[in-house]
């Protein structure tokens, strides 16, 4: 049995958009990981297999290599390679899903198109704080993972027959890179009881775990290596291990989106570590990931010092600014919110 999480008066508004609605875009944030695309996935195979024949899937930019295997990724629209049809398909929208996402700048630049499309929004989400831009709010961060939400979403709905295997395997996926392969955020009975039953969907749980965490190019193995020997650095009075990598370095091993996937969580295998940063240069800004493990709340420290935020044990954030700044600034986040206190 799953208890009825999500409010009554919700699922019933979404029913009635899911049932009126002729084209549906289906949208989520920038630089997507396996929840954002997990839950987008499964959500546009149920829209499928419930008859509706206008359903698209936008992000923002490129998604990780290592998530191209999941199916429907290729029908995928990337609006940084098609602005104009991803902004079209945008405006053509009957019923427009915002999926693990709580506020338009998540987007970037969607922002814009996505505010000015006249189509019903309803936001799908599990962070904090949403902000208020859609019509209906489906906002619970207690929940594992937004493909979570969406598994609960349709069978509310009363459509749990019409999730077939590929809707499964992309809800399932999304779960389980949400939770570290159920490491963390995860201890909640329901999320097994969920699982079991996408297993009887037919999904591989196995193959999908070897898909996204075992399957790599050299470059990346080589550039783990080189993370791991020469740009570890480790805080034994605040529990803390810091990795950085500068786009110098990131290009030396010819990175593409997701190369660097899971390094923020290397350093927590170390014994007496409890608090992890990966701090790296991306196009405009410097990307931060933070993961703890304990009672540490990482989202506190995201929030506090790198404008993010996010859950306890895995949040994240931004600077603009050097990278030397960027780590001053970490490490005076450490003498004020020392991990080692908690």
């Amino acid at each position: 049995m799953i208890t009825k999480i999500i409010a009554e008066e919700l699922i019933q508004k979404a029913k009635k958009y899911v049932e009126k609605g002729e084209s549906f875009a289906i949208v989520t944030h920038v630089s997507p990981d396996g929840d954002a695309l997990g839950s987008s996935l499964g959500l546009y195979h149920f829209l499928t297999a419930y008859g509706k024949d206008n359903v698209s899937v936008i992000v923002p930019n490129e998604f990780p290599a290592f998530f191209r295997w999941m199916p429907g990724a290729k029908d995928i629209v990337i609006h940084e390679k098609y602005p104009e049809f991803a902004e079209q398909l945008l405006r053509e929208a009957d019923v427009i899903f915002c999926l693990d996402f709580n506020e338009p700048k998540r987007v970037e630049k969607l922002a814009e198109p996505l505010m000015a499309a006249e189509g019903r929004r309803v936001l799908i989400d599990h962070h904090l704080n949403p902000a208020d831009f859609c019509r209906v709010a489906m906002s619970y961060p207690e929940m594992s993972s937004t493909s979570e939400m969406v598994f609960r979403f349709i069978c509310r709905m009363g459509f749990f027959s019409l999730m077939d295997k590929n809707a499964a395997t992309c809800i399932y996926t999304g779960m389980m890179t949400d939770t570290g392969a159920f490491t963390f955020n995860s201890n909640k009975p329901e999320i097994y009881t969920i699982i079991s039953e996408l297993i009887k969907k037919g999904i591989d749980k196995d193959w999908i775990y070897r898909q996204v965490n075992q399957v790599h190019t050299e470059s990346r193995l080589r550039m783990m290596g080189y993370v791991l020997y020469e740009k570890m650095k480790l805080y034994p009075e605040q529990r803390t291990a810091l990795i950085t990598l500068s786009q110098d370095e990131l290009n030396r091993f010819h990175h593409r989106p997701g190369d660097t996937e899971g390094f923020v969580n290397l350093p927590l295998s170390i014994k007496d570590i409890d608090f992890s940063a990966f701090i790296r240069e991306d196009r405009d800004y410097i990307k931060i990931s933070l993961r703890s493990v304990g009672e540490f709340p990482c989202n506190q420290f995201a929030t506090t010092y790198f404008n993010g935020g996010g859950h306890k044990n895995a949040s994240g954030g931004e600077f603009h600014g050097t990278m030397d700044e960027a780590v001053a600034l970490f490490e005076r986040g450490l003498q004020e919110l020392n991990p080692k206190k908690f």
